[in-house]
Order: structure tokens, then sequence, then C-alpha cells
């Protein structure tokens, strides 16, 4: 019962990459909705790490070394946690 209480304030704590700040690095740590398949094969998968490049109707950020554009429906579906400095 204390895991998934821990792991419920984790989830509670994370942002979308949609509301994530421009120019910071985040880990993506969770895909939830009817797009997770696509955004896998484009490489934003657990663990990995991203970084915002620029916000507005397409949020422009990097993962695996590629810039990506993607809607804000589909960053809204990538959730993250900052990278600690």
């Amino acid at each position: 019962m204390p895991q998934a209480l821990a792991h419920d304030l984790e989830t509670d704590s994370l942002q979308s990459l949609a509301q994530a700040t421009v120019g910071c690095d985040f880990h993506i740590k969770l895909l939830e909705g009817p797009a997770c398949d696509q955004l896998r094969r484009l490489g934003f998968c657990e663990t990995m790490q991203v970084r915002k490049l620029a916000n507005g109707r397409n949020m422009i950020c990097t993962v695996c070394g590629t810039r990506m554009a993607l809607s804000r429906d589909l960053a809204s579906q990538v959730k993250v946690a900052p990278v600690p400095a």
C-alpha cells in the first residue's frame, strides 16, 4: 500500500510537456493517452530525456538528439519531471 501511495504522489507531481517551461530539460516519466504507441515510435519513451525548445501551436523539442514538432494534443500526453540541476 505505501508503494502505491508513493507512486500516486509522484504521478501527481508530473506535468505535461505542453505545460513544461521552454529551455529546460526533462525526463519523460509517463505516456498516457490514445497516441502512446505513436509517441513511442517517435522516440518518446519513459526514461528518455527531452528538452523543450519552443512553445506555440506546436511544441518544438529535442529527444535522442533530434528536433521534433509535436501538436499541443500530443505534448499533453507526455508527462515529464524536471532533470535535477
